[in-house]
């Protein structure tokens, strides 16, 4: 009688762990997706707002910066989620930290604006700032972290799903092409890398969830 109780018990403590697990993996599949359309929609609506000349990161300036700076942080919490599920999910060490490292990297950048400029929000320089303010370093940090991190995700997860290395390639190359002027400023392979990189860090979880039967 007691060794049948003890099965049950654990059985049942076995089911509230994978359950854990499914609901933090379930927080890391809805980041991506709401992290991207969060940014298109405030992109296409506010007022002087241009993908081919703005950042994400100027979102969070002005009157309705909020809306950004709490996509920001509530992805970031959501992609920490995920990947404390996944490491739950026996999903590997590394990936899991990384995927986590994505999300601290987009709460840092929330919780620190970037400075005003490219003439967003209204009243701001046409061009770039002269100087960086502090935040706005700790901001650029937190992308650097967050960006890097993903890429590095991609290659991590590379032996469990092929298809991750393109899009490390992908996400990377953009970056680089914007960065090192070749794009002459234009940033939508900028808008491009997120949407394919954040898609797949949400991806990530989604599948280890398949895997699982929605255990």
């Amino acid at each position: 009688m007691s060794s049948a109780i003890a099965t049950r018990s654990t059985r049942a403590q076995s089911s509230s762990r994978s359950q854990i697990a499914t609901a933090l993996l379930a927080c890391g599949v809805t980041a991506g997706p709401l992290f991207i359309v969060t940014i298109f929609v405030q992109a296409f609506t506010r007022a002087g707002f241009d993908i081919t000349r703005h950042p994400p990161s100027l979102l969070s300036l002005g009157d309705l910066g909020w809306i950004q700076i709490t996509n920001f942080i509530a992805c970031g919490l959501l992609f920490i989620a995920g990947g404390v599920g996944l490491r739950r999910a026996n999903a590997g060490v590394w990936g899991p930290i990384l995927i986590a490292c994505v999300g601290a990297g987009m709460i840092l950048g929330g919780l620190f604006n970037a400075d005003p400029g490219l003439g967003f929000p209204a009243g701001a320089p046409a061009g770039q700032p002269s100087t960086m303010t502090w935040h706005a370093m700790l901001h650029l940090t937190g992308f650097g972290i967050g960006y890097t991190a993903l890429v590095a995700a991609c290659f991590v997860f590379t032996r469990r799903y092929r298809y991750s290395a393109i899009v490390g390639v992908v996400t990377a190359a953009c970056f680089v092409y914007v960065m090192s002027g070749l794009s002459h400023g234009n940033l939508v392979p900028l808008w491009f890398a997120l949407i394919v990189g954040w898609t797949w860090a949400s991806s990530v979880p989604a599948r280890q969830i398949k895997t699982r039967g929605g255990a």
